[in-house]
């Protein structure tokens, strides 16, 4: 046996940001030492007695020398969204891990821990409680799946005696802090732009910022060359999964908002989809499309996923369920608001 995880000097790529923040704080909490490695600056992470250091990850060199000296890496960082130029999407998420992969190598990190996506596997079509072995997608409707899944093969090739791989699959992240996925949701909400895209009875798993951070605090614990989860992939989300638009529409009442009633068929939507992308790419405008095909699937197909894999091999236990976690995402809206 190797190193205990709380021996272990860790780097946590993207450190600042909603996943790595929390990520970091756990492995604190443990006693763990920590660098973060972001673009920014973050005082809250120094007032923790986190090492910081800001690179670019696409700066192979400032990449090498940021992660000079630790034990293993946690690779958090990746830009996210649903629209951009590929090739930025490229440069950030394959070239970084790409840079984050050599220097593991140079250097003798032993252990790699990397953030993927459940979208690298999505193909359109429904994917009920799916397991590790489904597939990576083969097309890819946005650059930023594609970009994920082309670093996440990387990732796990790169398996070896020398260098223990793992990949997690956190999907929809929501709570404390969340920049992203719920004020997203809550802004299109409020402006009337939100709609049911399908039958609205799709079945999605989401997850708790605290469940996707353990899964990574336990993929370090339990990540060695020869370990059972060297080299595979992991779905992570919470252990129930939810009607999205049941979901959704529980969440607007609760804050006292109008629910969702309008719908659009997929197919409808599919093609205003279409058609945004191509005016955004030819005219072209500033901002996101209202709509993408890309989103208008994730929106109308089901999504959910076994977390048995995880669990088996990971050691990994849910620390809050689905009701415990919305109840907790209710309330920190309405103190923020």
């Amino acid at each position: 046996m190797g190193q205990r995880a709380t021996e272990l000097k860790v780097a946590v790529t993207g450190g600042g940001g909603f996943l790595g923040r929390r990520i970091v704080e756990m492995l604190r909490a443990r006693g763990t030492q920590v660098r973060s490695i972001s673009r920014g600056s973050y005082p809250e992470l120094e007032a923790l007695d986190v090492e910081c250091r800001q690179a670019d990850l696409s700066d192979k060199s400032a990449v090498h020398a940021a992660l000079e000296g630790v034990d293993a890496v946690v690779h958090v960082a990746a830009k996210a969204g649903v629209w951009g130029k590929r090739s930025d999407f490229m440069s950030t998420n394959l070239t970084g891990t790409e840079n984050v992969l050599a220097a593991c190598s140079s250097q003798g990190i032993k252990r790699l821990v990397y953030t993927s996506s459940p979208s690298v596997c999505f193909d359109g079509q429904d994917h009920l409680n799916a397991g590790n072995d489904l597939p990576r997608a083969q097309r890819f409707l946005s650059p930023y799946p594609e970009s994920k899944a082309l670093a996440e093969a990387l990732v796990l090739e790169a398996d070896s005696p020398q260098l223990a791989t793992v990949a997690l699959r956190p999907h929809l992240i929501f709570g404390p802090r969340d920049p992203h996925l719920v004020p997203r949701l809550l802004e299109s909400a409020a402006q009337g732009r939100l709609r049911r895209i399908g039958d609205g009875r799709n079945e999605v798993s989401l997850t708790h910022v605290d469940n996707a951070a353990w899964a990574h605090v336990c993929a370090l614990r339990a990540l060695e060359p020869g370990a059972a989860c060297a080299g595979q992939a992991y779905f992570v989300c919470n252990r129930e999964s939810v009607r999205l638009w049941d979901w959704i529409n529980a969440l607007l009442g609760n804050l006292g908002r109008t629910p969702v009633e309008r719908r659009t068929p997929l197919g409808l939507a599919r093609m205003a989809g279409a058609l945004c992308e191509a005016g955004w790419k030819v005219l072209p405008l500033k901002g996101e499309p209202p709509i993408t095909r890309f989103v208008a699937l994730q929106l109308a197909r089901s999504h959910s996923y076994d977390l048995a894999p995880l669990e088996r091999d990971l050691g990994y236990r849910e620390r809050l369920d689905m009701a415990t976690a919305t109840a907790q995402l209710v309330a920190d809206l309405r103190r923020r608001r």
